[in-house]
């Protein structure tokens, strides 16, 4: 163990600050323990490499060493029964004194060089320990990387699987749980961005799920409301008539005399709560519609016959429509 800082960083005594940061930083790279694995020679260098520069950054002590009142170790020289240092400290003196960095010195541009560490953390991050008999932190983890996915509302009722690109170009699948809601994000570990060390775990991809507007389906909480078109013939004779639900077509019953605005209400098809485990219900409001071609679309015979029926039913009706309130 040299018994001069100077020496240590391989300068002469008197140094400047310059000169004190180029040197520490040029064998702080070299003998860094992410880049000499294994290696306890290296590892001890690089111990007492920072140990120097760590007592050469405090002003105070060097000048004191600089003037010949302190040794290495920071004891006064001719008062020994002083005893400067802190018994089991640094050997360059980690007791007493005041610390402070180089000007334009930036710890956080060497931690930068190893991709880890940071203020307050080991010296260096990475592998590296410290000096105190520190336990060795793990290597630096990657980043996450965030991702958009538009899905359709089926999708997010009954489940899906649906394949993504990264960033980096790579493909991956994504498993869409059943009771899925807009804005969820999902998890997928690994496969974010890598260790910047090389040596730290891949971080995640972040899926954020967003739902598309559904050209039948409405959501509202755990339910949900759609349009169920239906004819005229069907709305005043009443019978069964197909509605679509998220898990296929069923047959309704539709009461005789129905009108726009009438709600059906369809248990359990809904949406599903997936921490509860249930689904919604499905509410279908009837619509009344008339063929695209009006009367023109029935058959001749049906046509006239209809027409006139039509112009006597008008003469006589005993009804004004209202106004309905507002569809969900």
């Amino acid at each position: 163990m040299a018994n001069d800082p100077y020496s240590e960083l391989g300068l002469k005594k008197g140094a400047s600050d310059a000169e004190i940061q180029k040197a520490f930083r040029k064998l702080a790279k070299e003998l860094h323990p992410d880049t000499n694995r294994d290696n306890k020679v290296a590892e001890e260098r690089f111990k007492r490499v920072t140990a120097a520069y760590d007592f050469l950054k405090d002003t105070d002590k060097r000048k004191k060493f600089d003037a010949g009142e302190i040794d290495a170790d920071g004891r006064e020289i001719f008062r020994g029964f002083g005893g400067g240092g802190r018994a089991g400290g640094s050997p360059f003196g980690a007791g007493g004194g005041r610390s402070t960095q180089f000007e334009g010195m930036d710890m956080d541009d060497i931690m930068s060089m190893f991709g880890g560490g940071g203020r307050g953390g080991s010296p260096f991050g990475g592998g590296f320990g410290g000096f105190g008999g520190q336990r060795e932190q793990a290597p630096a983890k990657g980043s996450d990387i965030k991702i958009r996915l538009d899905i359709d509302l089926l999708d997010a009722i009954v489940g899906n699987t649906r394949r993504v690109l990264l960033s980096d170009g790579r493909t991956v699948d994504v498993n869409i749980p059943k009771g899925s809601r807009d804005g969820q994000t999902l998890r997928l570990k690994g496969q974010g961005s890598p260790s910047p060390t090389g040596r730290g775990a891949h971080g995640d991809a972040l899926v954020e799920l967003h739902l598309k507007p559904h050209p039948v389906f409405r959501m509202d909480g755990n339910d949900l409301h759609m349009d169920l078109f239906v004819s005229l013939p069907d709305a005043l004779l009443g019978g069964k008539v197909q509605a679509p639900t998220p898990d296929g077509p069923v047959s309704v019953n539709l009461a005789k005399g129905s009108n726009s605005g009438a709600i059906l209400r369809l248990k359990g098809r809904g949406a599903l709560d997936a921490k509860a485990g249930t689904r919604g219900d499905l509410f279908a409001h009837v619509v009344l519609a008339m063929p695209d071609k009006g009367l023109d679309g029935m058959p001749a015979d049906l046509k006239a016959e209809f027409t006139s029926l039509l112009e006597r039913w008008r003469d006589k009706a005993d009804y004004t429509p209202t106004i309905t309130t507002r569809r969900k």
